[in-house]
């Protein structure tokens, strides 16, 4: 596919230096024009999802942050372009899915967001209008949430029982029509204090009153949250949206423990989980995804919906990749954002490890951990 190669420089280094990595083929996105068509009649079949002629879609791709906070922290709804070469560069490592972050406060165009209403409901929906020109099948996911009067300035335990609701509504009549996008309801939920309990699971389900995450020296507050079973209730009577719905379990989205036992029901039959892996998570290891994932991925589609690995390197993403091939199940890497060089995060700082690429124009892979998920995704 490539016109040339290239080399890319390990994390934390100059990436003129002498000490590269191996060489390997380098996206060209100029070759990358519109895609045929893209795939649509996106349901479910047993563990699967399939298209409208009834072909397994495994997917892969990656987490186009951005949207979820850019429209309350500046005038801007993407950290970067948006426009068609840099969906082209997405398109260019191969990738059949792009997952696009939501704010609550953007999209409902409330609680003071700088950009929000049509602004950034156009916006959003522009851009999974690009990416289906390219062939990818967007990931529409709720991301940053506030209760009340409260602008979504953060990641909250569970979504509010204030907006939650109208915001699927109003997602799911936008979509509708358009089946070849995916829903996932929310991102990382960790109720019960973020422990993997019974009451975690009923609370993930139900409802339940959590407690608000107000960042670094508030005082933190209760808050009504609204269960899975609801948001799916919410899109599958108040819409004619039958879309593909993925559902994270606890824990950030890592555990599945009892995600089968939980789950909504869905009259559509439209239902998959969403999983989370990154090497600080508790269930870290094969030993771990042999039961419980490897179950809920035996029964419904399991999409990995972000992996990632904080130390800038790719053993960790290989191993979750390798175990996640063998069980057909898709993954997209946290995340396609162009932040500079790679500096691994330690136990003290954040540092700065998850940019995939180094240009979001050409798609030049930013590290060892950017080139790993590239080289393989490039090779399957």
């Amino acid at each position: 596919m490539a016109a040339g190669l290239l080399a890319v420089a390990g994390c934390g280094g100059d990436p003129n230096a002498n000490s590269m990595m191996a060489v390997m083929p380098y996206p060209t996105p100029a070759a990358i024009g519109p895609a045929a068509a893209y795939p649509t009649g996106l349901h479910v079949v047993a563990n699967q999802i399939v298209d409208g002629s009834g072909n397994v879609v495994v997917l892969h791709g990656a987490n186009r942050s951005g949207t979820e906070y850019k429209c309350v922290q500046s005038s801007s709804i993407f950290d970067g372009p948006s426009d068609e070469a840099s969906v082209a560069a997405l398109a260019s490592w191969h990738f059949n899915a792009v997952r696009v972050p939501l704010n609550e406060s953007c999209w409902l165009g409330i609680n003071g967001a700088t950009v929000g209403g049509a602004a950034y409901t156009s916006a959003v929906t522009t851009y999974v209008a690009l990416l289906h020109k390219y062939g990818l099948i967007p990931i529409v996911e709720l991301h940053w949430v506030a209760p009340g009067t409260e602008l979504a300035v953060r990641q909250q335990p569970m979504p509010d029982a204030d907006h939650a609701v109208d915001l699927w509504t109003s997602v799911a009549n936008t979509f509708a029509a358009d089946s070849g996008v995916i829903f996932e309801l929310y991102n990382e939920p960790y109720p019960d204090n973020n422990k993997d309990s019974v009451a975690g699971w009923t609370c993930w389900r139900d409802g339940c009153t959590a407690n608000e995450n107000v960042g670094t020296g508030g005082t933190p507050e209760t808050y009504q949250v609204v269960g899975m079973q609801a948001l799916v209730t919410a899109i599958r009577t108040g819409t004619t949206a039958s879309n593909v719905i993925l559902l994270g379990g606890l824990e950030y989205s890592n555990a599945l423990t009892q995600w089968l036992a939980y789950a909504p029901v869905d009259p559509a039959g439209n239902l998959g989980a969403a999983w989370h892996i990154y090497a600080n998570n508790a269930c870290v290891a094969d030993t771990c995804w042999d039961m419980a994932p490897e179950t809920v991925a035996a029964t419904v589609p399991l999409v990995a919906t972000e992996i990632g690995e904080s130390d800038c390197m790719g053993d960790f993403i290989t191993q979750v990749m390798t175990w996640l091939d063998g069980q057909n199940v898709g993954y997209l890497a946290w995340s396609w954002n162009a932040f500079g060089v790679c500096v691994p995060a330690t136990k003290t700082t954040g540092g700065n490890p998850w940019s995939l690429t180094s240009n979001y124009n050409t798609g030049v892979p930013n590290s060892d951990y950017a080139n790993t998920f590239y080289q393989h995704v490039l090779g399957l």
